[in-house]
């Protein structure tokens, strides 16, 4: 199947999509086969080996909880926050695991073997699930990597899913791979970029499918800003990292709405983007339930961005639900045609690329969806996109104590806001201009390649080793 639009955008819980919401993906289905095995009841022993980054910044990430949640069955869009803290709390009092639900086997984060240093040929998010019966046979195992935005390929099976891939494209209306043969829909079938993609995603749901639920999607990053501005105090993980969105939100409340609750004075537009930027990756640092935007890491600032699309682009203060509704579905649309970009020519996986495959593209996408809903044609909306990605390329994931703290959560807002300026710069210009998207794109996957794997989310550079954790 190819990616669409429900693929870039996932729920799931914090703090990382490719070391949180990944892992527990892969737990889930390898759980779920050995049940569908018949060979569960034999389970005596369960071992589980973490490889390069996931080993490296896996307790910082939730790596290992995330793990154990998918092994008892759990899957990361469905299990709810509470769900969480419940079960870890029954398997960290009890020393046991529910193997695929059913199984009570004796086992916990402890037991997980750690090979920071060990990198598998596929990619640096490796991990390895095997159980043994009582003789010590061997009665399951499996090899699966977390590539990214919770995407997650199985050993072995990689040229089978290019190989799917690339026939499910076929069957699209519209296939593109690049940012020239997006363009080039767009030209011939007089479409902008929103609607090509929209074209494509039919191929599998109704238009009704499709607004609700990206209103869905929506409603829920809306919903982990309101659970995140209720909470106070500091982050977990012991960087003592306080809560700003509750108090920021007080303070634009009583400076920014004039008496009026619905009323959001312009000049505080980027205090607003910075809070909902804020408060989502405040709450993705605390597990919380988030949409991945195409990661987790990054999952502020399309929020962010939409947020100043429905409130202070021109027009909005008279446009009614249903105009607020089309403008979440285009805006969504479009940011996730240029995430398939990135996901087809590149990657969104901080572990492979840097920090630039996540806030980078994030903030690309978040730029050509603002680009469009404000009256963009297809160019301006690809320029939007290559002057949000031109200006983070290099960035480097190195969060402080393995954590999506620091500096990830003001990387957010600083994001949001370049993306903001992205669009408006495109939309001063006619859509020409030097440096394709494409050509950024390719410039982003190698500048990855070349980048030195301490900067890419292994604790083993940057801020990560320069600033004391207390």
């Amino acid at each position: 199947m190819a990616v669409g639009v429900f693929d870039l955008f996932s729920i799931g819980i914090g703090p990382s999509s490719s070391h949180t919401v990944g892992p527990m993906r892969a737990a889930a289905v390898f759980s779920e086969e050995l049940k569908a095995s018949g060979k569960l009841a034999d389970v005596a022993s369960l071992r589980v080996d973490l490889y390069g980054s996931l080993a490296a910044t896996g307790h910082g990430h939730g790596t290992m909880t995330a793990i154990l949640l998918g092994l008892e069955g759990f899957h990361p869009e469905l299990i709810l926050p509470d769900e969480v803290e419940e079960r870890l709390a029954a398997i960290d009092a009890t020393g046991t695991l529910q193997l695929a639900g059913s199984v009570a086997l004796p086992y916990g984060v402890k037991d997980m073997v750690l090979r920071p240093l060990t990198i598998l040929p596929r990619h640096t998010n490796g991990m390895t699930f095997a159980v043994s019966d009582a003789a010590g046979e061997v009665l399951h195992s499996a090899t699966f990597f977390s590539v990214g935005g919770g995407f997650i390929v199985r050993e072995g099976e990689e040229d089978a899913a290019l190989k799917e891939l690339d026939e499910s494209k076929k069957e699209l209306p519209l296939p593109f791979r690049t940012a020239a043969e997006l363009l080039g829909r767009c030209q011939s079938k007089g479409l902008s970029v929103g609607e090509v993609m929209l074209v494509n995603e039919r191929a599998s749901r109704s238009d009704e499918e499709i607004r609700e639920g990206l209103l869905h999607i929506y409603s829920v990053m809306e919903g982990c800003v309101a659970t995140s501005l209720k909470r106070e105090g500091l982050l977990p993980g012991g960087l003592k990292v306080r809560r700003r969105a509750p108090d920021w939100h007080d303070r634009l409340l009583k400076e920014s709405r004039d008496h009026d609750p619905d009323y959001r004075d312009p000049k505080y537009w980027q205090e607003w983007v910075n809070l909902i930027a804020l408060a989502v990756n405040e709450e993705n640092a605390s597990g919380g339930r988030v949409v991945t935007a195409p990661t987790n890491g990054a999952a502020g600032i399309i929020p962010a961005v939409l947020y100043y699309a429905l409130h202070f682009a021109p027009g909005m203060d008279q446009a009614t639900q249903e105009d607020r509704d089309d403008v979440v579905v285009k805006f969504l649309l479009t940011a996730g045609a240029v995430g398939v970009l990135y996901k087809e020519q590149a990657s969104i996986s901080g572990a492979e690329v840097g920090c630039q495959g996540e806030v980078g593209s994030a903030s690309s996408m978040a730029a050509a969806g603002l680009a469009e809903v404000m009256g963009g044609t297809p160019a301006q909306v690809e320029n939007a996109a290559e002057i949000a990605m031109e200006h983070n390329l290099g960035l480097t994931c190195d969060p402080i104590g393995g954590l999506v703290q620091v500096p990830c959560i003001e990387r957010n807002a600083i994001a949001a806001a370049k993306a903001i300026n992205a669009a408006k710069m495109a939309l001063w210009g006619d859509g020409s201009h030097r440096v394709s998207l494409d050509e950024v794109i390719v410039t982003m996957r190698e500048t990855g390649k070349d980048m030195s794997s301490k900067y890419k989310e292994t604790a083993m550079g940057g801020l990560a080793v320069n600033v004391v954790e207390c």
